[in-house]
């Protein structure tokens, strides 16, 4: 039986549609330039056509990333598909200040141990001994998770 989440985050849809808009424009542009109007290297065109590829690569993973969610249980933070993200014994502190390398609308973790590379684009990131959550969530969902990780783990 899964415990029941103490808070959950989202992506917001707004958010969502817009980010992923984006980069599915300067992928769809930088295919069309390089494409129609290449310029005068092949090196930069081969360029173009890479980033513009790297990009349509980068919304699609985007769009899978963001349509699920995080949970925080009593036992750590999962993905909405039950995979273990972190547990709360790992965790050292939690960072939200201003000047913190965090994402947008989010909070940074520093955690005891290490744990392998990891990216959900627009949701969380994982390197080393930090780990970002935040990107294309509500400020509001990420506050109120990194407050009850912080009552989680004063505990």
């Amino acid at each position: 039986m899964t415990p029941q989440p103490i808070a959950t985050l989202n992506a917001s849809v707004p958010r969502r549609y817009m980010a992923g808009f984006v980069l599915l424009s300067i992928g769809g542009l930088l295919l069309w330039i390089g494409l129609t109007k290449p310029p005068a290297s092949i090196g930069w065109q081969i360029y173009m056509l890479g980033m513009g590829g790297l990009a349509l690569w980068l919304s699609v993973r985007f769009w899978q990333a963001t349509a699920g969610s995080i949970l925080l249980t009593p036992e750590g933070l999962f993905d909405d598909t039950g995979h273990c993200l972190v547990r709360l014994d790992n965790i050292e502190k939690v960072e939200r200040g201003t000047f913190a390398f965090k994402p947008s609308n989010g909070f940074l973790l520093v955690l005891k141990e290490k744990l392998p590379r990891g990216w959900q684009p627009g949701l969380w990131w994982c390197l080393g001994r930090r780990m970002g959550f935040g990107g294309v969530t509500p400020p509001s969902q990420g506050k109120f998770m990194a407050e009850m990780l912080a009552m989680e783990l004063a505990k």
